[in-house]
């Protein structure tokens, strides 16, 4: 009788879907992001990432603020799943040379402005532009249930404001927050995968 015991729990450890320790139920949520920014003018960059709420977890809060001439390189990894586990990588590279900025007196009256949600995921990217003397703009967006894949690439001579979050689920902590402002003349470049065991690779335009 313990013989069949045995085998009758082996075989529902082997074939549930869940496992034996629930692994399998876990979903990995991730986040791979990098940005470039060349920049002559004023900037008001904030960007925050957590794995949890409170005290547990990592967390980690980046920003910049000010005028001058910025040259600046981040890239970003951010994991966590159901089962506990978490980790983030983050890296930066800048050179930011002070000055004083004065915004072009005449303000033009064109804008642009563009706004992607993604419930399934819980991400949200938005990227405006006003009193634009000058802009060129690339932008890409691929949403599906499992991924949120978001390229921009923008020259721009003006003001320029761009936004993103990642929450996966109602009442969850965002693992992901930041909200940035460009005034002047820049070239700014925002990549971001973010969802539920999404591919680490950016897909072709």
């Amino acid at each position: 009788m313990r013989c069949l015991w045995l085998v009758a729990l082996l075989s529902f450890l082997v074939f549930s879907p869940v496992g034996p320790l629930g692994l399998a139920a876990a979903s990995n949520q991730t986040i791979t992001q990098h940005s470039f920014v060349l920049l002559n003018g004023y900037m008001d960059d904030t960007k925050i990432y957590q794995t949890d709420s409170g005290f547990a977890g990592q967390k980690m809060v980046v920003g910049t603020r000010g005028s001058g001439f910025v040259s600046r390189r981040q890239s970003v990894d951010l994991y966590k799943s159901d089962d506990g586990n978490s980790g983030m990588d983050f890296n930066e590279w800048a050179v930011m040379d002070y000055k004083p900025y004065t915004p072009n007196p005449t303000e033009s009256q064109l804008k642009n402005a563009l706004c992607a949600k993604n419930y399934d995921v819980g991400s949200v990217f938005s990227e405006s532009y006003s009193n634009i003397n000058q802009l060129f703009k690339d932008t890409n967006i691929h949403q599906d249930e499992n991924v949120s894949v978001y390229q921009m690439h923008s020259y721009i001579d003006g003001t320029a404001k761009v936004g993103a979050r990642y929450q996966n689920g109602s009442g969850a902590v965002p693992t992901m927050t930041m909200g940035s402002v460009y005034v002047g003349q820049g070239w700014i470049q925002e990549e971001m995968v973010m969802g539920d065991n999404p591919p680490l690779i950016l897909p072709c335009p």
